[in-house]
């Protein structure tokens, strides 16, 4: 008799997370880690996170787009990394410019249709929000049981 396992796929915890640690590069070279709450999209293979301009990850990304993001299954028992370059899109100074659609469809795609979309795009705008959109290059992890 054999036993068959379904192998781990780190996406597919991804894709369940809206917790992470995301790793980016300091200038002297050492680990910037940031948590976030990143979107997957399994479909495009990409990992979306809002955040703002002004901010580490941000400033470290502009500077050098590579960036890691780890995920945890709450138990611990399970973790998921990935790798890839990363791009910026904004921060957008027009409630209804592409900046703040990006930030309006990442947000329809994570969590659904927003209350007042109105407010929403004026917060875009006024808190200086930044989509990363990363490809993922490179998925790895373990499920310890």
């Amino acid at each position: 008799m054999t036993s068959t396992t379904t192998p781990f796929d780190p996406r597919a915890l991804l894709a369940d997370s809206r917790l992470g640690v995301l790793a980016t590069i300091k200038a002297d070279g050492r680990p910037q880690l940031s948590p976030v709450q990143p979107w997957y999209d399994r479909e495009a293979d990409t990992l979306y996170v809002s955040m703002t301009e002004g901010r580490a990850k941000t400033a470290n990304l502009r500077r050098d787009p590579r960036a890691t993001l780890e995920v945890t299954r709450p138990d611990g028992r399970a973790w998921a990394t990935v790798e890839g370059t990363a791009r910026l899109v904004g921060p957008g100074t027009d409630p209804h410019g592409p900046e703040v659609e990006a930030l309006v469809d990442y947000y329809r795609r994570a969590a659904g249709e927003h209350p007042d979309w109105d407010e929403y795009r004026s917060v875009m705008v006024s808190d200086r929000r930044v989509l990363m959109v990363m490809p993922v290059a490179h998925a790895y992890g373990a499920d310890i049981g």
